[in-house]
């Protein structure tokens, strides 16, 4: 028996399993440095964070660079870590469902629906930090996409977030998920789902499944 064979045949797997996952080649580099680019800021520490938060004073006073920092920057490093797991998740469910530069369009447009959000409905809010409302951008323009091709699991995740968001504008948080103990924005979640999927409707997704 040649020995390079199952060697080959566990190669094609991982090959196979990175793919579906939608972490081969560049996609995968590409993930790696997002996930360094939301988990690197901690390094920076509590200094750090006070200057790249969503400040609603220093905003007012023209510092305009942290409507992009406080998407990236986090309470503590199981925060970022949280988050970067949750792109992970998205990043297989949904990557290849746009072009990169429409990813890019979504990703501002669920960031600057939250800011928009914040600043003209929230004015109680005094800062903010975390991907998550971002998050939610990217996994409302990810099922729009799939409800457009008419996948099944569109459905289910379309009935996850309404059911998601609904619950947390009615009642909170869901349970457990302020494991860092810094509170949770839910409205933050809001805009962003309704600026991902605002983008998205406006763009044309990969027409088959992978």
């Amino acid at each position: 028996m040649n020995v390079t064979q199952p060697v080959n045949g566990i190669k094609r797997g991982a090959q196979r399993l990175l793919k579906s996952l939608n972490c081969d080649g560049n996609w995968g580099f590409a993930l790696l440095g997002t996930c360094a680019a939301l988990l690197l800021p901690v390094l920076a520490g509590d200094s750090g964070r006070e200057v790249l938060r969503y400040d609603r004073t220093a905003l007012a006073a023209g510092q305009w660079w942290r409507l992009l920092t406080a998407h990236i920057v986090h309470l503590d490093f199981s925060h970022a870590a949280l988050n970067s797991l949750g792109l992970v998740l998205m990043w297989a469910l949904f990557a290849r469902d746009y072009r990169p530069l429409q990813w890019l369009a979504i990703v501002v447009g669920s960031m600057a629906a939250i800011d928009a959000g914040l600043w003209l409905r929230d004015s109680t809010i005094d800062w903010y930090v975390g991907s998550s409302g971002a998050l939610h951008g990217l996994m409302a323009a990810g099922t729009l996409a799939h409800l457009r091709r008419r996948d099944l699991d569109g459905w289910i995740l379309a009935v996850f977030i309404v059911a998601k968001i609904a619950y947390e504008q009615s009642a909170g948080a869901l349970p457990f998920s302020d494991s860092h103990g810094g509170g949770v924005v839910v409205d933050a979640h809001l805009y962003g789902a309704l600026g991902g999927a605002g983008i998205a409707a406006f763009l044309k997704p990969r027409a088959e499944p992978l």
